[in-house]
């Protein structure tokens, strides 16, 4: 068990290196920046009271990325959530062929939004995405290329 001032250095350590991943994560689920920001400080208060140990720094990034996961799924049911118009209209500060490609992930259902997400933005195999899902990798592999057949068919051919 860590003491208060190792907990604290190691929570912010946890912001500096996963803030910006748990955001987008969360983004993929609320479809609100706002919103996603709101998540990934409920994961880092979360990291807090609960005070985990890691064996590895992947071992708490699995952690963070599957606490993440399920608050994100808690907000997008709960009601308040769900009266809100959840896609950005304005997406105006990306290129115009992201903008297309970001509202066709979004458009996705989420057992593919997430994994495409996980892959192609984190950087993560099929192995590791079906351990922070708790799936099998053949069932990441499926929805992985579902997703992508979905995606190009939304796009009209142009994403492989």
């Amino acid at each position: 068990m860590k003491d208060s001032s190792e907990l604290g250095e190691s929570v912010q350590q946890a912001v500096i290196r996963y803030s910006d991943s748990l955001i987008r994560i969360a983004f993929t689920y609320v479809k609100n920046i706002a919103d996603a920001e709101e998540v990934a400080q409920e994961v880092f208060l979360a990291y807090l009271r609960q005070a985990p140990v890691f064996a590895s720094s992947e071992h708490e990034k699995a952690w963070l990325i599957r606490t993440a996961i399920n608050k994100s799924k808690n907000a997008v049911k709960s009601g308040w959530f769900r009266s809100r118009h959840p896609i950005p209209e304005d997406l105006a500060y990306m290129p115009e062929e992201e903008q297309e490609l970001l509202h066709a992930v979004f458009a996705l259902d989420k057992k593919y939004r997430l994994p495409i997400h996980l892959h192609y933005y984190e950087g993560y195999s099929l192995e590791e995405i079906a351990e922070i899902l708790q799936t099998k990798p053949a069932t990441v592999g499926t929805w992985l290329a579902r997703g992508r057949k979905r995606l190009k068919e939304a796009l009209g051919g142009q994403w492989a």
